[in-house]
């Protein structure tokens, strides 16, 4: 004889844990260039300046971008794993953050308009960015970091899906 909860219904049966996606380590990657193409350069300049006019025990304040580099390094790569999406039936969650998780719930019917869009440095990784724009500006969430087909077949479901809900208010 089997014994289970099969058979009950209730609200924790009806509950379903959505299923989240992150995002592409692209992002990550194109991150840490950023990071390393900014502050290297920076102390270089501050060494060999404050080492010529100042003196070469100040100098060593050139090593404080490099300190920043260092603790950037993984604090980047801990923000990149917090991000995550999932597709509801309703609605898109986004959720982000380390120290201050932020979750946004974006109901279908209250997206006004879904626009992908990709810089120069984001192209040069292969990536696109989703915005989404609501009624109400607080609502307002983006995506970054995506390949360019997820978010554009993202825009496409997300278009539908809103033209959709908000046919039927």
């Amino acid at each position: 004889m089997e014994t289970g909860t099969a058979g009950t219904a209730g609200p924790a049966a009806a509950r379903v844990e959505p299923v989240w996606t992150g995002l592409p380590r692209g992002l990550l990657k194109m991150r840490r260039l950023l990071l390393v193409v900014w502050l290297v350069p920076l102390a270089a300049a501050a060494g060999v300046l404050l080492g010529l006019f100042a003196g070469p025990a100040w100098a060593a304040f050139a090593l404080l971008p490099l300190a920043v580099v260092a603790w950037g390094w993984p604090m980047l790569g801990r923000n990149w794993r917090s991000w995550r999406y999932a597709e509801r039936d309703d609605d898109l969650l986004i959720s982000r953050g380390v120290l201050w998780r932020e979750e946004t719930v974006v109901p279908y019917g209250r997206m006004q308009l879904v626009e992908v869009t990709s810089g120069p440095v984001e192209r040069h990784f292969g990536l696109a960015s989703v915005q989404l724009h609501t009624a109400a500006a607080a609502t307002d969430a983006r995506i970054p970091g995506l390949l360019p087909e997820e978010a554009e077949r993202l825009r496409d479901r997300l278009t539908e899906l809103g033209e959709a809900r908000s046919a039927g208010l």
